[in-house]
């Protein structure tokens, strides 16, 4: 299962937004960056030989969650500076991250706390131009490690928040913003800080726009005018001084973020109506054109973005909670991998997209474990929704170090065991079923590690017919195998670079399972790759997936697989080997619609069930119609109650012969 990326490690106090604390943690080897990785490929066109953006939450996350801030590049590095936090207090600290590895280092303080500023680097010093805290100022900071910290060194003409800048041929220029009263049209320049010049007049002044440089030019996308939303994409030359409208957006656009990679401008996230998207937009300067290019691992607005060499980088953001990833952004050329022939319909009976349940049948027969993640809980339940049993209670209490985050949990032993991982305490639980007793741990609660006895962020773990547990380990980028007596006996995957680069490197993966034939049916967020290997870490054959993150792959046949798409909007996907899509489940939007469904399995009726993590609730879904059959958990509201979820990561069918019919092999 993924990593939750709402999940904040640290919350800030206002006290503490002036020195924020952004400590970074490193990938060792999930959570779907997820941190959990996320990956999303993306292209101009389906089928089309066109550039190709993809966009992958990296493999560390920051503790502290950011938005609004100004984000630069230095050399190989990032720079953040300002910002807004979890709290919504303006910050003044300024950090150096290493996008490859996370190591993020404190440089020192901005002179006054500010966000929803712009930023630009112009004579080896880093400008932080307006932005406010709370209200709307005209202060010019400079940043340079060499100058000893932060320093004031000019004022804008006058107050200016929401804007943007960009630097072409070392002079900053700055559009877009709001004064305090209305949107500001006037484009400056300085190449200094201190001294500014008008250059240009929008067509339309805005705040909020999305800003980018190319060809020597100026782009702004959207923006809020006055009290609308704009669809305009107006171009800014330096040499002419003239602002013209060169294209429309698909739909009027504020708080978007842009970079420019491969020649192409990528207008990522942003708000569209009053919701986030997740949408990236591809902009080309040579022909005006804009085509809609696929989906960021989550949807976002008010990100800090920036080009490192020949990566983007997107960082934190709203959604509308404040974030703490950062999203990796890589182009490639050739054909799109979101290229073929639409989606199949679902085919007949005894294929892909078929199942034998009929409305009036009971949708399931046994008993139904559903790891409740945010209420820390395990639960069974029946297919009249009642509740038979939860764990921990009064009679079966916690282990020792809580018993915190299960991410998934499957019967095993006949059903007389649980097994759990949970993601979020680094450890796994085996306890027995139904008494609650702890049989059987691994690994130190609140305490990753990579050594032996340690796990971070543990994904799937099964316990496999020979005693041995297997789990994705997955934040140290390894399927880690561990004995009955709880010591380490192999693994699949190095803890190292979480790349995906088999047999030997794994990128973040976040599904093991456990095949008839002994092999292990293994998913890693970073480039949507599935792939099967043998216990000693041979490799089977692998397949990039055109979808954004996928969750636990599961087999259903001799070549046939189905995996969750772990996003907004989510998906169910039946694939085979060689990639091609079967059969899928996606609405986007209505009561249908999944929202980061983390994994999906096909029980003995044909109906798929899947927990649909941000909906709260687990549903299944008769794939010949395409319609919920059953659920359990009341639609967008999270609960402990009668039917009430919190956010569900994982489940599991005891059939009444006490066998598991969706991994027998494990049960």
């Amino acid at each position: 299962m993924p990593f939750p990326r709402r999940l904040i490690k640290a919350a800030l106090t206002p006290a503490a937004a002036a020195t924020l604390a952004l400590v970074a943690a490193a990938c060792g080897g999930s959570g779907g960056a997820t941190a959990k990785s996320t990956t999303t490929s993306s292209a101009a066109g389906r089928g089309a030989a066109a550039p190709t953006l993809q966009a992958t939450l990296a493999s560390y996350r920051l503790t502290a969650p950011l938005s609004r801030e100004v984000v630069l590049a230095d050399g190989t590095s990032l720079v953040i500076l300002g910002g807004l936090d979890r709290a919504q207090q303006s910050a003044a600290g300024v950090y150096r991250l290493d996008p490859a590895t996370g190591q993020l280092s404190h440089l020192g303080a901005l002179p006054s706390p500010v966000h929803d500023a712009a930023g630009a680097e112009v004579g080896g010093r880093w400008l932080v131009l307006g932005g406010g805290a709370p209200t709307t100022f005209d202060k010019v900071q400079s940043f340079s490690p060499s100058a000893g910290g932060g320093q004031l060194v000019g004022h804008l003409p006058r107050p200016r928040s929401d804007l943007a800048a960009a630097t072409i041929g070392g002079t900053a220029y700055v559009a877009g913003g709001y004064d305090g009263s209305r949107p500001t049209p006037e484009i400056l320049a300085t190449t200094d800080g201190s001294s500014f010049r008008q250059v240009g007049t929008l067509t339309d002044g805005v705040r909020y726009p999305a800003v980018a440089a190319s060809g020597g030019k100026l782009y702004l996308f959207g923006g809020e005018s006055g009290s609308s939303v704009t669809a305009d994409i107006q171009a800014f030359d330096p040499g002419s001084g003239q602002v013209r409208v060169v294209g429309q957006l698909p739909a009027p656009l504020s708080h978007a973020s842009a970079v420019t990679l491969g020649g192409q401008i990528w207008v990522l996230g942003g708000k569209v109506g009053n919701a986030a998207s997740d949408q990236i937009l591809r902009f080309d300067p040579s022909t005006g054109k804009v085509s809609a290019a696929g989906q960021l691992p989550e949807a976002v607005t008010d990100a800090g973005a920036t080009v490192v060499g020949d990566t983007g980088y997107l960082v934190g953001g709203e959604a509308p909670q404040t974030l703490d990833t950062v999203v990796t952004l890589t182009v490639t050329t050739g054909p799109s991998a979101l290229g073929g022939a639409p989606d199949p319909a679902p085919a007949a009976a005894s294929v892909p997209g078929s199942s034998t349940w009929k409305p009036g049948q009971a949708p399931f027969k046994g008993q139904l474990l559903i790891a409740d993640r945010g209420n820390d809980r395990l639960i069974v339940v029946d297919a009249n929704k009642q509740l038979l049993w939860q764990y921990p209670s009064a009679t079966a209490p916690a282990p020792p170090g809580g018993f915190y985050f299960p991410d998934d949990g499957f019967f095993v032993r006949h059903g007389t065991s649980i097994i759990s991982n949970e993601e979020g305490n680094n450890t796994i639980v085996q306890i027995s079923y139904p008494a609650g007793q702890v049989i059987w741990t691994y690994g130190h609660p609140h305490s990753p590690g990579s050594a032996a006895g340690y796990l971070n962020q543990p994904d799937d773990a099964y316990l496999l017919a020979d005693g041995t547990v297997s789990v994705a380990d997955a934040m140290n980028c390894r399927i880690l195998f561990i004995d009955g007596q709880g010591s380490p006996v192999s693994q699949i995957g190095t803890t190292g670079r979480c790349v995906h680069a088999p047999p030997t490197e794994l990128g973040y993966p976040n599904g093991d399972t456990p095949l008839p034939d002994g092999n292990f049916l293994i998913s890693e967020i970073h480039g949507s790759w599935i792939s099967e290997y043998t216990p000693a870490g041979g490799l089977v054959w692998t397949v990039q997936l055109p979808i954004a993150y996928p969750s636990d792959p599961q087999q259903l046949g001799p070549d046939l697989y189905i995996v969750a798409d772990y996003s907004r909007p989510g998906g169910i996907y039946e694939f085979n080997r060689e990639g091609q899509i079967l059969w899928s489940y996606k609405p986007t939007s209505g009561e249908d619609m999944l929202d980061h469904p983390s994994l999906a399995e096909r029980l003995p009726n044909g109906l798929i069930g899947t927990n649909d993590d941000y909906r709260h609730r687990v549903v299944l879904i008769d794939p010949t119609t395409g319609q919920i059959a059953w659920q359990y958990g009341q639609t967008d509201v999270a609960g402990t109650g009668a039917d009430q979820l919190h956010t569900p990561d994982g489940f599991d069918l005891l059939a009444p012969d006490h066998t598991t019919p969706t991994h027998p092999q494990t049960g």
